[in-house]
């Protein structure tokens, strides 16, 4: 199953998008939630994550 490297390429912007979404999410929820519990961090970011990772038509296939 040979794969082209041309569409790695392609999908190189898709994802470099995708990502920097994520880590200006990770980013916000540490600023916003310093100092708090492990339980209250985790549950603001799983909620600050969940649009970002629900949309499949930003996701290269």
């Amino acid at each position: 199953m040979a794969v082209d490297p041309s569409e790695d390429d392609k999908a190189m912007p898709i994802v470099a998008a995708h990502l920097a979404k994520i880590e200006r999410a990770v980013s916000r929820t540490r600023t916003s939630h310093a100092g708090q519990p492990f339980a209250t961090v985790h549950q603001a970011l799983a909620e600050a994550m969940r649009p970002k990772l629900l949309r499949d038509e930003e996701v290269p296939r």
